[in-house]
């Protein structure tokens, strides 16, 4: 089977607004972790250029950007911990042992919570933002690949690639409160922006199934390329980014109609999805290639490609303090 991702990243949901005052003292920045070089690429979006390369720890798979933009948490496959990376000197600032290989990461809307799946454990761990420790450990599915959280920050939804379904966390008692039965091979949610709905990745049956969040059914099943694993939905809700592994494409999901409206060809093995924040761009990591595509999402055209280090997995955009 391709290479399996969950992303996290940017599907936590919308990060809270920030007035035009605020924007202009920020930097727009993607973060890539390269799963064979040990390493994270940091990419100037003005630029579209790598201006810094931050060492972590071993086989680094997903990342997410805190809210505020202050820390990056990174999870580190092979050696069974959590990089923390402070945004204003790209550095590793903390590093948290958590379970046996963790795959993907999700923050918290309010930035207080981390969210890990830890593969090999079949459990999510729970770290503070406040301490940097492990708070709670809640046991999910079989190989908990990726995860998300509601914009309301009230339930997290974890992929288990191992049992063909989603666990449904409730993050006031940190329990499993329902479990999905989704496609085959599940790789990664995300969660719209309103939260009235999530999208997850099939692997195994080349699809993506629709979960309403209020009865928690799959009330939809989208076919798009071979091997969906990463995926990522623009601010506003209206449209779904896939990226397609195997067939080495992105499929563009419309949310009105729940249908493929576009296919876009990028590198080799495309695993992560992230999109900025303002909408206009999406980021693709391409694991074969080393490299990332930029898409423009007016025209759902690539408009570049970035080498980054080697064997690129998760990234996440958005806006750190200038």
């Amino acid at each position: 089977m391709a290479v399996l991702v969950g992303m996290t990243m940017a599907m936590a949901g919308p990060a809270p607004a920030t007035t035009a005052a605020q924007r202009q003292q920020q930097q727009q920045v993607t973060y890539v972790a390269n799963q064979t070089s040990d390493n994270v690429s940091v990419i100037d979006t003005s630029t579209n250029t790598v201006v810094d390369t931050i060492t972590v720890g071993d086989a680094p798979r997903g990342l997410a950007i805190t809210p505020g933009g202050t820390r990056v948490y990174v999870a580190n496959a092979d050696s069974d911990n959590v990089s923390v990376i402070d945004t204003s000197t790209n550095t590793v600032v903390d590093t948290i042992t958590v379970g046996d290989r963790p795959w993907a990461v999700a923050v918290s809307p309010g930035g207080t919570r981390v969210y890990v799946v830890n593969r090999d454990s079949d459990n999510v761990s729970v770290i503070s933002t406040a301490s940097n420790t492990v708070i709670d450990t809640i046991t999910v599915g079989d190989d908990p690949t990726g995860v998300a959280v509601t914009p309301g920050g009230t339930r997290v939804y974890v992929a288990n690639l191992g049992s063909d379904n989603v666990s449904v966390i409730s993050t006031a008692s940190n329990t499993v409160v329902d479990t999905i039965t989704v496609g085959a091979a599940p790789v990664a949610p995300v969660v719209t922006p309103g939260g009235t709905r999530v999208y997850v990745t099939n692997a195994g049956s080349g699809s993506v199934s629709v979960i309403s969040t209020a009865s928690n059914t799959v009330i939809d099943t989208i076919t798009v390329g071979a091997a969906p694993e990463g995926l990522a939905v623009t601010p506003g809700g209206t449209r779904v980014y896939v990226a397609n592994n195997v067939s080495d494409n992105v499929s563009v999901i419309s949310t009105a109609s729940n249908t493929v409206i576009d296919t876009i060809t990028v590198g080799d093995g495309p695993l992560g999805v992230a999109v900025t924040p303002g909408g206009t761009r999406v980021y693709v990591t391409n694991f074969v290639s080393g490299t990332a595509s930029v898409i423009s999402t007016a025209t759902n055209t690539v408009t570049g490609t970035i080498t980054v280090g080697t064997g690129p997995v998760g990234v996440d955009s958005g806006l750190i303090p200038d």
